[in-house]
């Protein structure tokens, strides 16, 4: 064990440029309810979460949209209770146009049971509703590498 114990993730926070869209985003369509918030000219943030629990902080500090290519964030994964769960997510974001990366709900790997679907917030950092069983019939999009790892 580590010197400084077990760790787990608290919660994640997001640099973005349109604080009232991404809340619009993260709040109706995700579900992640506002626990608090900065209105400060230059000091703009939003705490979410679920449950009372604190999941995601946003901060808009970003001049322009996610990079895949910078060092930092590849993507952002939310765990659903099952894969119904997963493809009500899907039908949810269809409604509102979201960009996804694959088709459907995608299995993780060829013969996975844990599948989910890849998609990007409005600001285009890469995100995953997945559900770790359940999924044993679904087809995988890269035979080669996980799913998540290229979108």
């Amino acid at each position: 064990m580590s010197a400084i114990g077990t760790l787990r993730t608290g919660h994640i926070g997001l640099n973005v440029t349109d604080l009232e869209r991404s809340l619009a985003f993260y709040g109706d369509v995700l579900g992640f309810g506002l626990i608090g918030e900065g209105k400060e000219e230059g000091r703009r943030y939003a705490f979410l979460g679920q449950g009372g629990r604190l999941l995601l902080t946003l901060w808009q500090q970003a001049e322009g949209g996610y990079d895949a290519g910078r060092a930092g964030l590849h993507h952002l994964a939310f765990e659903a209770e099952s894969i119904a769960r997963v493809r009500a997510a899907e039908a949810a974001l269809k409604a509102r146009d979201v960009s996804f990366a694959y088709e459907g709900v995608v299995a993780h790997r060829e013969g996975s049971a844990s599948a989910g679907i890849f998609f990007h917030d409005p600001d285009g950092t890469r995100l995953e509703i997945y559900a770790p069983e359940g999924a044993e019939a679904a087809e995988a999009p890269l035979e080669s590498a996980p799913t998540c790892g290229f979108f």
